[in-house]
């Protein structure tokens, strides 16, 4: 059983047949064919069946797939680790993000790791929290963002920010720069929120639903929206009320078209923790990304922190009427 065959499979697989195998693999169908031919005969058992004309994993398939993920990644790392050998920080380095992070902070981040590594090729691509952890599982990305913490056994992930949310509303809305006691005074409002995806989860928005029903919100009327920017200009035009992510709309409260409505019992935030493939290999160029993204983002942690609360007055304003 060798990396060809288990790559094979796992095409196979994920392009739902043989078929599509064959035109993501740039090979014939006969040739994907007989490869799963011989992998199946070297087991001895079918991989794949046909139900109702699709091409479905079979009770041996299934349990194979984890176990062919992780060899065809370790036969990536090598591949990976040789060539590191005389290219340095050269090759591509890849990042899966979960949506919301790929800002306006991400992109400076990537855009400084390409000036300083300019022979490295970074690509990125987007996908909830878990689907993060799989690419970086699998082998398809070689660093992940994402929302909390994953604790699979075969991933390495570390929190390096932990993001305070708090409710946003347009900045004629009755509340807007006002304070209320309790999150249970919102009920009435109406609300913009990610949509809750059956068999594709995302952590973040679980998590703002979490808090409601602590509250004793889960019946409150609320608008899904499957798109941040498409979430901020409603809350602008007054259409709702969110829970956002205070560097999500950083720019829009300093523009004054969006305000804050500050709530004594909510105490929220989203951490934002960055995932490898526990004892896969890192070329130099992606130890030099994985170095800028936790330093950067243990900056903003750090001066975040220091940020006098909404509200209060920083500790040396109060020192100078102290002393007058």
């Amino acid at each position: 059983m060798d990396s060809d065959a288990l790559n094979t499979f796992l095409a196979v697989h994920r392009r739902g047949g043989i078929s599509n195998a064959a035109k993501f693999l740039h090979r014939s169908q006969p040739a994907i064919s007989r490869r799963i031919a011989l992998l199946e005969q070297e087991l001895g058992v079918p991989l794949f069946e046909r139900v109702a004309g699709r091409t479905r994993l079979s009770d041996a398939g299934r349990v194979l797939i984890p176990h062919a993920e992780r060899a065809v990644a370790a036969a990536e790392d090598a591949e990976q680790a040789i060539r590191a050998l005389t290219r340095q920080t050269s090759g591509p380095v890849s990042l899966a993000v979960t949506g919301t992070l790929a800002d306006a902070r991400l992109s400076g981040i990537m855009k400084r790791f390409a000036k300083e590594h300019p022979d490295a090729a970074l690509s990125l691509r987007t996908a909830t929290s878990a689907e993060v952890s799989g690419l970086i599982r699998r082998g398809e990305a070689t660093i992940g963002l994402r929302y909390h913490i994953d604790r699979s056994r075969d991933l390495d992930c570390t929190p390096i920010l932990s993001e305070k949310l708090g409710v946003v509303c347009a900045a004629d809305h009755p509340l807007a720069g006002r304070r209320v006691k309790r999150l249970a005074e919102l009920r009435a409002e109406r609300w913009v929120a990610f949509p809750e995806i059956a068999g594709r989860p995302e952590i973040a928005a679980a998590h703002v639903f979490a808090l409601f029903l602590t509250q004793g919100l889960g019946d409150i009327e609320w608008t899904a929206v499957d798109s941040l920017t498409a979430q901020k200009r409603l809350v602008e035009a007054g259409f709702g009320i969110a829970l956002l992510a205070e560097s999500h709309v950083a720019d829009e409260l300093a523009a004054g078209t969006m305000s804050r409505i500050a709530v004594g019992d909510l105490a929220a935030s989203n951490d934002i923790s960055v995932v490898t493939r526990r004892g896969g290999f890192l070329s130099l160029a992606a130890r030099k990304l994985l170095e800028i993204l936790q330093s950067d983002y243990g900056e903003i942690g750090v001066a975040a922190a220091r940020r006098p609360k909404p509200g209060r007055p920083a500790r040396k304003a109060v020192a100078r009427r102290r002393v007058r």
